[in-house]
């Protein structure tokens, strides 16, 4: 591939500055380090990146020694969307669980500890959180990592997490810019769009946003979503009325803006990411966001050079890219100057946060935590496991099944799938206890129907709901945790065995 420059005059370091890439493995590619020494100046990290807390500690020792002042980004929401612990689950629940508890303070203490931790292992951005207002329930790709559907409610946590956040020295960078909430589509595989008229837009998409820019967060990343009351023609990442016009104008944010993830298909598919980010950049977006599926040099090259021949042809103003390189140098400055406060809160607060998200249902209806009749004998875990959204991975382990038998040995698990989940569920169980694990129940009719299966026979199953809680409660005992965390799982386990 011909490319445009040699990587050392100021036009190519500064489209160079505007990526954020990935890469494959668990040390820098020589690729890499070559292009931090040409300009490039942020890196992100994915769950294939990380094994440990010391070895990704040593990792971005490693890209600092080429460049002391590079942005190492993650994507760390917590809960189900989790890099750090992508291979054990997290040990902190996600928003939909800190939303159903509604305590803002521990929200703040909840972002603070695991800033604190992405920040001993040296990582100083971080992808997260999420501020949509999950007011679509069949959204296939928000649902949990939302705070919930009241705009009030997701404003108030999204600024705590900031908050907490950033007072660990970890940019936080909300997301996805106007709000990807009312959707059906997964914006991973196409081009979602919001047919609301404005006045809804700003009193509920816009809300948590306005709270998370007066709380003062460092970055924001945009959606791959078209909304025609705001821009009939463009997606929100390549929307100047969008970007420019209404976050930096209307709501008044000076500070990054990111956009989400070039490959995914909302836009490679429509756009090309060569196209798509120049017209991203043209737009007001500062920094492109790609590496997710495509963590090469060659997709540095390309876009390095589309962003050159964009502005050496004039269709991309030379001013505009030298503004959105000037603002990630401008966000590095300030993880390397910002004062970090001391860690204010318990290790455990993860844990802690999960458990008062637990809620209980009986036959009678709500339960208190202590009149729930232990298991004392190991039972069946049969998990119906639905289909993974890319954000959230089909890597990491959910569920209840590992910690119940660490509380009770001898605990056998299944997972099941389809319209035979439930009778394979149900031979499988023999005749030990079932304890039956759904995720978003009420978006998977064979799931709803498995269960239908199960309690039948077995009316005295005990059902775990770890997704978002739209279907009625049923079973012997509903356990909802409002997210699949490892910690959801541990609190869960913990009422079902009286530990």
């Amino acid at each position: 591939m011909t490319t445009f420059a040699s990587g050392t005059d100021t036009l190519t370091r500064d489209a160079l500055t505007v990526l954020q890439p990935g890469f494959t493995g668990t040390t820098a590619p020589d690729w890499l380090l070559r292009r931090l020494g040409e300009g490039l100046a942020s890196v992100g990290l994915f769950g294939r990146n990380i094994t440990s807390p010391e070895q990704l500690a040593a990792l971005t020792a490693q890209l600092r020694a080429e460049r002391d002042d590079v942005l190492v980004a993650i994507d760390e929401e917590g809960g189900d969307v989790t890099r750090l612990e992508v291979r054990t689950g997290s040990s902190f629940p996600g928003n939909h669980a800190l939303g159903a508890v509604d305590d803002v303070e521990l929200t703040r203490e909840v972002a603070a500890e695991l800033g604190r931790r992405l920040a001993s292992c040296g990582v100083n951005l971080n992808w997260a959180p999420s501020a949509d207002v999950n007011s679509n329930a069949s959204n296939p790709v928000i649902g949990v990592r939302s705070f919930g559907a009241d705009p009030a409610l997701v404003a108030r946590h999204t600024a705590a997490y900031v908050t907490g956040l950033q007072s660990a020295g970890v940019a936080a960078c909300t997301k996805h810019f106007p709000g990807h909430g009312d959707t059906a589509v997964d914006s991973h595989h196409a081009m979602p769009r919001i047919d609301a008229d404005a006045s809804v837009l700003a009193d509920r998409e816009l809300s948590p946003f306005r709270a998370a820019i007066a709380a003062g967060s460092r970055a924001v990343m945009s959606a791959h979503i078209l909304v025609p009351a705001l821009d009939a023609d463009h997606p929100a990442t390549l929307s100047r009325p969008v970007l420019t016009d209404l976050l930096r104008g209307d709501l008044g944010y000076t500070g990054l803006i990111v956009t989400d993830g070039m490959e995914m298909q909302a836009i490679a598919a429509t756009y090309g990411i060569e196209r798509g980010s120049v017209l991203a950049i043209a737009a007001g977006a500062d920094a492109i966001c790609v590496g997710g599926g495509l963590a090469d040099d060659e997709t540095v090259r390309r876009l390095r050079d589309a962003l050159v021949t964009a502005v050496r042809s004039g269709e991309l103003p030379e001013a505009r890219l030298a503004e959105a390189a000037e603002r990630v140098r401008e966000l590095a400055r300030w993880t390397a100057t910002v004062p970090r406060a001391e860690a204010d809160s318990r290790s455990d607060v993860g844990l802690v946060a999960a458990r008062r998200a637990l809620r209980l249902t009986g036959a009678g209806g709500a339960v208190a935590t202590g009149s729930v009749t232990p298991l004392t004998e190991p039972p069946y875990v049969a998990a119906f496991t639905p289909v993974a959204n890319i954000a959230v991975g089909d890597e990491t382990p959910w569920g209840v099944a590992a910690e119940l038998a660490h509380l009770l040995p001898g605990t056998e698990t299944g997972s099941f799938t389809g319209e035979e989940a439930g009778r394979e569920a149900l031979e499988a169980a023999a005749g030990r206890r079932i304890v039956a694990v759904v995720r978003d129940e009420h978006r998977h009719p064979w799931m709803a129907a498995a269960l239908d299966t199960l309690l039948r026979s077995r009316p005295d199953t005990i059902v775990v709901e770890m997704g978002v809680p739209q279907a009625k409660p049923r079973g012997a005992l509903h356990i909802t945790t409002h997210g699949a965390a490892r910690v959801c799982g541990r609190a869960a386990a913990e009422v079902i065995t009286g530990a």
